[in-house]
């Protein structure tokens, strides 16, 4: 009888957080919500995209972080393609002036959609009229804080995407997070930018099976489930430019962001011993259940 034929490897996908360099223009679509942001990161990821829309309320938060920043009036710097969403957030002065600079504003009634999903589908309306076979990588501002069901939705939304998305990520002051399908990955870190901390959460899966390099505490064909382990608050190495990620299932990967105020110029390599103070971390924990390192 004939060996079964081995299973097909899983593809190599190399992953590069390249939309935080403002001198860096890209296919990148930046989507706005409707929660805070400082003025460092916007300006870093709308100079590095080339559509810009607010998901309903995100454009109050885009008109009001820019309309007295530093004693100065910046809103005409930043102005939006896209407004899209019900609008029932959108105040009424904002509106006013957007609307008398030309922004294209879309009311959506469909309640079976939320803004962000009206706006990513304006985004495939747009790529659609484009006729260009490249997908624009979509950066979603916004979505992993204040209330927990919108958190939730963002972390459904982008599980559901990645069937029809190449890359989708998420940013926040704190943190930059996307999902890394089953199979291998390659995430380019810089370390002027990122860590020290990060995580691989098994949200929206039974559970997976996890093998890691480039981390202080790798895991080699390791169960990861919310009833099992956990990779939370593990840490970036600084010596280690790529960690590698194997998953059977979609997992999300997170890394923590460092103040723009208190990163180096990109082209320095290793960040300072007291940005990332590794000697000072705890042990890891492991109780069979959950970990926390």
């Amino acid at each position: 009888m004939a060996a079964p034929a081995p299973s097909p490897a899983f593809a190599l996908t190399p992953w590069e957080v390249s939309f935080l360099d403002p001198l860096r223009v890209h296919r990148n679509a930046l989507i706005i919500l409707n929660q805070p942001f400082s003025f460092p990161l916007l300006h870093r990821v709308w100079h590095s995209s080339r559509w810009h829309a607010c998901a309903d309320g995100g454009a109050n938060r885009l008109h009001d972080v820019l309309k007295d920043h530093d004693g100065k009036d910046k809103r005409h710097l930043y102005t939006p393609d896209l407004i899209k969403g019900d609008l029932d957030s959108l105040r009424d002065d904002v509106r006013a002036y957007y609307s008398a600079r030309g922004v294209r504003i879309v009311h959506d009634t469909n309640q079976d959609s939320t803004d962000l999903m009206k706006c990513i589908s304006a985004l495939v309306e747009d790529e659609r009229a484009e006729r260009h076979v490249e997908q624009n990588t979509i950066v979603i501002l916004g979505g992993l804080s204040g209330r927990l069901d919108q958190a939730v939705h963002t972390l459904s939304l982008v599980h559901k995407l990645r069937r029809s998305r190449r890359r989708t990520f998420v940013i926040t002051d704190d943190n930059v997070a996307w999902l890394l399908d089953a199979g291998e990955h390659r995430i380019h870190v810089d370390h002027t930018l990122f860590g020290p901390t990060c995580g691989l959460l098994p949200v929206g899966i039974d559970s997976t099976i996890l093998t890691t390099t480039g981390l202080r505490w790798n895991l080699t064909d390791h169960p990861s489930s919310f009833d099992g382990l956990v990779s939370t608050s593990n840490h970036l190495l600084p010596e280690e430019p790529v960690v590698s990620v194997k998953t059977t299932k979609p997992i999300w990967w997170s890394m923590e962001l460092r103040p723009f105020a208190e990163a180096k110029p990109s082209t320095e390599t290793k960040p300072s011993a007291e940005a990332t103070p590794l000697a000072e971390a705890e042990p890891p924990v492991d109780d069979g259940s959950l970990v926390e390192v």
